[in-house]
C-alpha cells in the first residue's frame, strides 16, 4: 500500500502515476477556499528545523519565536494572503481535471468540511476497508 499526499496534482502527473501503479482509492478533503487562505497565511517556520507553526491553533510560546531554539521564524512568501489566493485558484483549476478521471474510474471519495474530528472518522472507516490492520506483536 502506498499512501500520497497532495499528488497528483495535474492531469499528466495522474497520467505518469498510471504508469507505475494502480490507484484503487483516491480521497479528496473539499475545505473552503477561506479556510485554506486562513491556515495556510497564518503558517510560519523554523527553517534550520522545519516545524511548522500556526499562529491560529498551534502556535509558538513566544510570537515570532521558535520555541526549541529562540530563533527567528520566517513565512515563505508562498504562504502570504495574496501568493495562498493565487495558488489555491491555479490548483483548483488544474485538479479538476484530474478528479474527474478519478471520479470517473470510482475510485474518487470526497469529504467536505473544516473539523479534523467530524471528517476523520469517515476517512478512517474508508481507509480502514482498504488497508489491513496492522497486528501487534503479541498477535503475530
Amino acid at each position: 500500500h502506498d499512501t500520497r499526499a497532495g499528488f497528483p496534482r495535474t492531469l499528466g502527473q495522474a497520467e505518469a502515476l498510471d504508469r507505475i501503479c494502480e490507484l484503487d482509492l483516491v480521497i479528496s478533503l473539499n475545505i473552503p477556499f477561506e479556510t485554506l487562505k486562513d491556515r495556510l497565511s497564518a503558517r510560519w517556520i523554523h527553517p534550520p528545523s522545519g516545524r511548522v507553526y500556526n499562529m491560529d491553533f498551534n502556535p509558538p510560546q513566544v510570537q515570532g519565536v521558535d520555541d526549541l531554539t529562540g530563533e527567528p521564524l520566517v513565512q515563505n512568501q508562498d504562504d502570504k494572503p495574496e501568493a495562498v489566493a493565487a495558488r489555491l485558484r491555479k490548483y483548483k483549476d488544474a485538479a479538476k481535471p484530474v478528479m474527474e478521471l478519478y471520479k470517473s474510474r470510482g475510485i474518487l471519495h470526497s469529504f467536505s468540511g473544516t473539523e479534523t474530528n467530524k471528517i476523520w472518522p469517515y476517512v478512517y472507516t474508508l481507509l480502514s476497508s482498504k488497508i489491513p490492520p496492522l497486528l501487534s506483536d503479541e498477535e503475530n
